[in-house]
């Protein structure tokens, strides 16, 4: 069975091929790289059996590693409405931070979001926060409106964190509250903020492990991260669109031109569309692909 570790990789830019030819002798991916300053940042997916080779390739370069839970997720922010009754918002600052960590983050104003009595989820909105891997609500400065507010995440099947700017909201304890991180007009930066932010990543860390492990239970053939390295390397247009998910990946290319083809990727002996789900997004007609546990196999 396979088990894939996500590391984050912060180093000099001037042996980054050495790193990415360990990365692919471990059967790795590197999933993103940046850089941030004077350093390359890449974020890896390795087995976590091999994780001593990278580290000790790291002390060589003078580099860090750190895990990193983020990477290979997508994760929506979600402010009430793009509406002036509801900015400023820290929406911005959430996605890069989070972007920071490696997750890939979508922004999703609620057409909706207004008044504690009229605020809800469209269908379409309810659809396509349910295809990410998480979310984060971010509600105001007013506990009880919170409180009311937070009924919006009731329908969704994926795990939610709510910030806002009290310290305590009485919320039901399967929702995750972060105070400090409401209505705010200034970039975050004092401390107080910053550690807000980080344990909204922290947060969604355990919460997005907690879904792997899951998943590990009754896993696919074959890990999410195999399965982006194969595409892209069989589907020439799959290359630079392809993000990893949790349980798969999006193939950011048109659901009716390129499901067959994707469909027919042949992984260590088996067609795709016979271990996994190739379904439509309601974002820009994508491939969401998602594979199916080893037990639903026929």
């Amino acid at each position: 069975m396979y088990d894939y570790g996500y590391y984050m990789f912060v180093g000099g830019p001037y042996r980054k091929q050495e790193v990415l030819e360990l990365v692919d002798d471990l059967g790795g991916i590197v999933v993103q790289e940046l850089t941030m300053g004077l350093d390359l940042v890449m974020f890896i997916a390795i087995p976590r059996s091999d994780i001593d080779a990278l580290l000790k390739l790291a002390s060589e370069l003078k580099a860090k590693v750190s895990e990193a839970k983020l990477i290979g997720s997508e994760i929506a922010v979600v402010p009430p409405s793009m509406s002036y009754r509801h900015l400023p918002h820290p929406a911005c600052d959430i996605n890069e931070y989070l972007r920071r960590y490696g997750s890939k983050t979508f922004m999703v104003g609620l057409s909706r979001g207004v008044g504690q009595k009229r605020a809800l989820l469209t269908s379409f909105e309810s659809r396509f926060l349910n295809e990410v891997d998480a979310a984060v609500f971010i509600m105001g400065n007013v506990g009880e409106c919170i409180k009311r507010k937070a009924g919006l995440v009731k329908a969704l099947k994926v795990p939610v964190v709510i910030v806002g700017g009290p310290q305590r909201v009485d919320l039901p304890p399967e929702v995750t509250y972060i105070g400090g991180l409401g209505r705010i007009a200034h970039r975050l930066k004092s401390s107080n903020e910053l550690k807000a932010l980080s344990e909204l990543v922290e947060s969604l860390g355990v919460l997005l492990e907690r879904r792997r492990k899951e998943l590990s239970e009754d896993p696919p053939l074959f890990p999410p991260a195999l399965l982006k390295k194969e595409l892209e390397e069989q589907v020439e247009d799959a290359r630079e669109v392809t993000v990893l998910k949790i349980d798969g990946v999006r193939v950011q290319l048109k659901y009716d031109d390129y499901a067959k083809i994707i469909g027919n990727v042949v992984i260590e002996g088996h067609k795709l569309g016979e271990v996994a789900s190739l379904e439509r997004s309601v974002l820009e007609d994508n491939i969401i692909v998602r594979l199916l546990p080893e037990s639903m196999l026929s």
